[in-house]
């Protein structure tokens, strides 16, 4: 480790919520303080869904300058990551046009029926290796267009748009980048064949840059506190699960992952993306990753289906603690038939317990009680239907890599499940590695830290500093 060991800070932008994170060194140990963490959420708004970006930004300003200028001693940089595919549309000074819109606004149904008459979702993927999925960016700006904004109106990411508002150029950071479903999977830059065929404004994209970047250096009113004058601004993994990725210490080629939370990527890292029908076929994505690297991933359904369970069953919302829950499933006898956890119907908002009746009325079988009494019982059932999923999944990976896997790191809230982490061990006959709740935090600042060592964002170095941050665990 070098001498002088830097203070850095970490923002976090999630659907639900946002943390702002501070990396400090007593001796050569690392401690790591959450300053500050907000809830966020969509707003609907004229008959859309939006984000709130001054309240995020508000929120983001606090931390950082009330809170975090309060310590003794400078911060050398900060990075940002946050949930991909949304972005900020701008007028010429750099300020926004509007709200952001959210992912999950329905008016991607539109664009996604006009971008099928222009290209197909087999040429998306063999020009992208992205799977074409409505909530990408590249509908996103469609939907744009067919409401008539100005094609050659500028965007920018949000975790990028949060680092260009502290002081730093508009950039699309690789790893974020892919998400749009623009990106050339050979080249790392963006693909004028979608572009063009897509009618989208190649001039309205920001330069596509590396993993690591240093993007600039934090402007007033920031820079006047003494913690910030010289902070720099490096651009992370700045999609949260690629971060969360390259939060995992683990060496070799012999290991998968899943970063498992709302969602769960299940996958590996390739050093080269992989494009075949077969790939294609079977829901995979290649994603960029730290290190010039390819997440190679499928996403499945997660956490969801628990949360709008007790959405529905337990509208109080404090009925069931998790713990208390997980323990309780625990207890259930293990269910006869499972769910096919990724059908379309479970994967809309609202009245999950009910949708899940209805697969399973559909199939002959017997629906469980609509009522909190019953939450035992779906919460087995779906971490029973994950972990076989998951297996499912791990194979196909395999298979389509060519990799020999052994070993299985699980990030995210979902390593905390215990239960869930057992079934998965024996869906998989993986080694369980569990990682942290906060992997996406720790891959931000082992990003950061091999960039300002100077030895450049490459995989190993990264490896190396969250390996410092972090002791991954054999999971129980």
């Amino acid at each position: 480790m070098p001498v002088d060991l830097p203070a850095i800070a970490a923002i976090d932008l999630g659907a639900e919520s946002c943390r702002v994170s501070l990396l400090r060194w007593e001796g050569r140990q690392p401690r790591i303080e959450l300053v500050h963490r907000f809830g966020n959420a969509p707003v609907e708004h004229e008959g859309a869904l939006h984000w709130n970006l001054d309240r995020i930004c508000a929120g983001l300003d606090d931390a950082l300058g009330r809170r975090a200028a309060m310590i003794d001693g400078q911060i050398a940089s900060i990075g940002v990551d946050g949930w991909a595919v949304d972005y900020v549309r701008l007028h010429a000074d750099g300020t926004p046009l509007a709200a952001p819109h959210c992912y999950r606004d329905i008016r991607t149904e539109a664009a996604e029926a006009a971008v099928r008459q222009r290209i197909s979702a087999e040429e998306i993927f063999a020009f992208t290796g992205v799977q074409p999925l409505r909530i990408n960016t590249l509908y996103q700006l469609v939907a744009d267009q067919l409401t008539g904004v100005p094609q050659n109106t500028p965007w920018v990411n949000l975790p990028e748009y949060t680092l260009m508002r502290l002081g730093g150029e508009r950039v699309a950071e690789l790893s974020n980048a892919t998400h749009t479903g623009l990106i050339d999977a050979k080249t790392h830059t963006w693909n004028d064949e979608v572009f063009a065929r897509c009618g989208l404004d190649r001039s309205a994209a920001p330069p596509v840059v590396p993993t690591g970047k240093v993007v600039g250096q934090v402007k007033e009113p920031l820079s006047q506190l003494n913690a910030f004058k010289s902070a720099r601004l490096i651009a992370p993994c700045c999609h949260d699960t690629t971060s969360a990725v390259a939060g995992i210490p683990l060496y070799g080629d012999d290991w998968a992952y899943i970063s498992s939370g709302t969602w769960s990527l299940v996958g590996t890292v390739l050093d080269h993306p992989i494009v075949s029908l077969d790939a294609f076929r079977a829901g995979f994505t290649n994603l960029g990753a730290a290190g010039g690297q390819v997440c190679f991933h499928k996403n499945v359904n997660g956490m969801w289906l628990l949360k709008q369970c007790l959405a529905q069953l337990c509208p109080d919302g404090d009925a069931w603690p998790m713990q208390e829950l997980v323990a309780a499933a625990e207890s259930m006898p293990v269910p006869k038939e499972l769910l096919d956890v990724d059908a379309p119907d479970l994967l809309l908002h609202g009245n999950m317990a009910s949708r899940i009746n209805a697969q399973l009325a559909s199939r002959g079988l017997k629906p469980m009680e609509e009522h909190l009494s019953a939450m035992p019982q779906y919460a087995s059932l779906i971490f029973h239907s994950l972990a076989a999923r998951y297996g499912e999944v791990l194979k196909n990976v395999a298979a389509l890599s060519g990799k020999r896997l052994k070993r299985l790191a699980v990030v995210g809230g979902g390593s905390l499940n215990q239960f869930l982490n057992r079934l998965t061990r024996e869906a998989t006959g993986l080694e369980l590695i569990c990682g942290v709740a906060e992997s996406s935090t720790i891959g931000n600042f082992a990003v950061q830290l091999a960039v300002l060592e100077g030895a450049g964002a490459s995989r190993e170095r990264i490896a190396y500093w969250a390996e410092a941050l972090t002791h991954m665990r054999e999971c129980r």
